[in-house]
């Protein structure tokens, strides 16, 4: 199976339990892997037969930076959810990076998710 993957999406949003979380936005960083297959857009250098990452990547900004989940595995698993629904991916793995969650953590924490089958 073909990918497209969109690497390093910075978005800050309200995520947290903690009451203090609750009150600011934070920068998660979002990696997405989606099968896709690449083969019609390829032949044709056809845009509307492939994923269109700049808008896939605006819409996920906009969804995360209006949620207000108190878990980033929530957040992960509607957004999977959502980009499988309106996209039409069969396959993706997403990991959300919270970086400033953990003060000792150098590179931060999170979670990483797959959904869906991959085909080909």
């Amino acid at each position: 199976m073909d990918q497209i993957f969109i690497k390093g999406l910075a978005i800050d949003a309200v995520i947290g339990v903690y009451d203090w979380e609750r009150t600011i936005r934070q920068r998660l960083i979002l990696d997405l892997d989606l099968g896709w297959d690449i083969s019609a857009a390829a032949a044709g250098d056809d845009l509307s037969a492939t994923l269109d990452y700049a808008a896939l990547s605006q819409r996920i900004h906009d969804y995360v930076s209006s949620s207000s989940f108190q878990l980033i595995e929530t957040l992960a698993h509607k957004l999977a959810e959502l980009i499988m629904a309106e996209y039409g991916v069969p396959w993706l793995r997403l990991r959300i990076n919270k970086p400033d969650a953990v003060a000792e953590a150098a590179g931060g924490v999170g979670v990483l998710i797959e959904r869906g089958e991959r085909r080909g």
